[in-house]
């Protein structure tokens, strides 16, 4: 398996971001990191080399990247500039992340250039991915969401204003018009949603449900998979999930 590594100033965010690229080519996906974490936890945890055929059949390009949670979403500053902290690495990710990805992975395919991003995470990462998705579905085409919270207000409580509705996928849902422009593109991608009927995924199933019910109301054609009581909201899970679930995603 091809496997490289990343340091490279952001100038949104003012400092250095790393991220490691997993693959030599085929669709060019970023998993985002559940809460707090770091790029090289879907390594650590094993996740990349339960789905290392995919990657060394060049089905798909994994970019495993950094959080700023830990200042944003997790941070105890006030909510406004949590918010903005993490907008800030919103536009790392779409101004800057996202152009090196299309080099990379360009590069990787032989000059042919990609038809879209995918996104990809458990738990906050699932939150992360749905959140870039939904925002612009003209840049990522394609998701695959494990155990995740879909509202902003999980993470900030008795605080809203444009930013948490901008990251909180129920609510935009919620508030979208039937003929906003964005619901051709959603139409047009490939949304898979799953969750765990175990320990500790009661809550991420009630978000899954109250997601699936917006995206029915706007005919948003989505899989939503709902798995057993002996999946529960942790790594083991989450490996045989995505396992399964990249078949119905990269066909």
């Amino acid at each position: 398996m091809k496997i490289e590594y990343f340091k490279e100033y952001s100038h949104n965010l003012g400092k250095d971001m790393e991220f490691k690229v997993f693959g030599h080519a085929g669709k060019p996906c970023i998993f985002f990191p559940t809460q707090n974490g770091r790029f090289f936890d879907y390594e650590d945890r094993g996740l990349i080399y339960t789905i290392r055929d995919y990657i060394e059949d060049g089905r798909i390009q994994v970019f495993c990247v950094d959080s700023v949670d830990i200042d944003s979403w997790s941070s105890n500053k006030p909510a406004r500039w949590a918010l903005e902290t993490h907008e800030a690495y919103y536009r790392y990710i779409i101004e800057e992340l996202v152009p090196r990805i299309y080099d990379i992975n360009t590069y990787g395919n032989g000059g042919g250039v990609a038809s879209g991003v995918m996104v990809y995470g458990c738990s906050m990462g699932a939150f992360h991915a749905m959140n870039f998705f939904l925002r612009r579905p003209d840049v990522f085409d394609a998701i695959l969401a494990i155990s995740g919270i879909y509202h902003s207000s999980f993470f900030i409580k008795n605080y809203a204003d444009d930013l948490t509705f901008l990251n909180s996928a129920v609510d935009q849902l919620k508030h979208m018009s039937p003929d906003h422009h964005y619901i051709d593109l959603y139409k047009k991608s490939r949304i898979i949603v799953c969750v765990g009927g175990g320990a500790y995924e009661e809550e991420f199933i009630s978000e899954a449900k109250q997601l699936e019910a917006e995206m029915k109301k706007l005919g948003i054609d989505a899989f939503f998979d709902y798995w057993g009581f002996d999946y529960t909201h942790d790594w083991p899970s989450w490996h045989l999930e995505t396992l399964k679930l990249l078949d119905y995603i990269l066909d």
